[in-house]
């Protein structure tokens, strides 16, 4: 069965812009991409003395179960070559799963949808170019009357994929 999945991707370390490229190009073939936001730059979140991300969404199908999915997108992080830091830190790449068909979902390992997405502006503007109108199953908001009720500020436009690549 085809699972509907909405990742958010950071980075801001290295080639920025690069590292969400690879990243997404390695989803499949676990994970199919069927929408891939603008990239935006955006001011650290959590612990501030850092450089800027990049960030973009992806809207995704797979077969993948949640855990499994978690487990796959850790081994390409892996892959990619991050290695763990602090909390907040700066990262070579960063992948959360936002959304799961409308999963509700709370274990040690996992929590869907992510538990911050809706105070994240780094995460609801990307979001909103993929999925303006979805709503989360738990708020009943949508990712737009989430936004307006996030702080965006310093969030920028960063680039546009090239249309080939807009799938």
């Amino acid at each position: 069965m085809e699972h509907t999945v909405y990742l958010s991707l950071g980075s801001n370390l290295g080639d920025r812009a690069a590292n969400l490229r690879q990243a997404v190009a390695l989803l499949p073939p676990q994970m199919t991409v069927r929408a891939k936001s603008n990239i935006y730059e955006t001011p650290p979140w959590g612990y501030t003395e850092q450089e800027a991300f990049l960030n973009q969404a992806v809207r995704a199908e797979t077969y993948l179960e949640p855990e499994p999915l978690l487990k796959h997108i850790k081994r390409l992080e892996a892959a990619l070559g991050r290695t763990e830091t602090f909390r907040y830190g700066p990262r070579l790449i960063d992948i959360d799963i936002l959304f799961y068909d409308n999963l509700i979902l709370n274990t040690p390992l996992l929590t869907i949808p992510h538990p911050h997405l809706h105070e994240r502006g780094f995460v609801l503007v990307p979001l909103m170019d993929i999925a303006p109108d979805h709503v989360h199953p738990l708020s009943g908001k949508s990712v737009r009357e989430m936004l307006a009720a996030c702080d965006a500020t310093g969030i920028r436009l960063y680039a546009k994929p090239p249309r080939e690549q807009r799938v």
